[in-house]
């Protein structure tokens, strides 16, 4: 006998002791004991799985009909796409910057071909666009304010003559 409660129980009896349900899950309707300050604060549940069912908020979706979780306002991407106003894609990726200095630099080079128009470098590849009259003191992407140059008639352009002194550096 050991000494667990005094001596009244054994080992093998207090391995086997259960509490009497006092309430119901919420979810699947299963007796369970929760203690008392449990059931006074609200639902109780048997499992994580049975919070998990009980507490979810599900959606119809106003497309299809069909029922789904989340934040939200379709079911899925096709719908959304069904639903939209407004938009349409004409290819032109209007709202792109990048894509549309691409088109400018392409048309340019086709108009004056593709080489540096100072320097003549014929690298495609690092050739910049240039306004003459920048944009922002209201000059035009049109073709005539725009000049192909390479990044180092660029850079001179901008930032004046090279500071580079041969007589200084000695």
């Amino acid at each position: 006998m050991s000494i667990y409660l005094r001596g009244i129980l054994d080992e093998d009896s207090i391995m086997n002791i259960q509490r009497r349900p006092n309430c119901v899950c919420s979810a699947c309707g299963k007796p369970i004991y929760r203690r008392p300050l449990q059931i006074a604060n609200g639902s109780v549940y048997c499992s994580l799985a049975c919070c998990g069912k009980k507490q979810r908020v599900e959606k119809t979706c106003h497309v299809c009909g069909a029922a789904y979780m989340g934040g939200k306002r379709t079911c899925s991407r096709a719908c959304a796409n069904k639903t939209r106003a407004g938009i349409k894609y004409l290819g032109l990726n209007a709202m792109n910057n990048a894509r549309q200095g691409t088109l400018l630099k392409e048309k340019v080079s086709k108009q004056r071909g593709g080489v540096c128009e100072r320097c003549t470098n014929n690298n495609f590849a690092i050739l910049q666009i240039h306004h003459k009259k920048e944009r922002y003191r209201g000059g035009s992407d049109s073709l005539r304010n725009l000049e192909l140059l390479c990044p180092n008639c660029h850079a001179t352009h901008h930032l004046g003559r090279s500071l580079y002194n041969k007589e200084k550096m000695i």
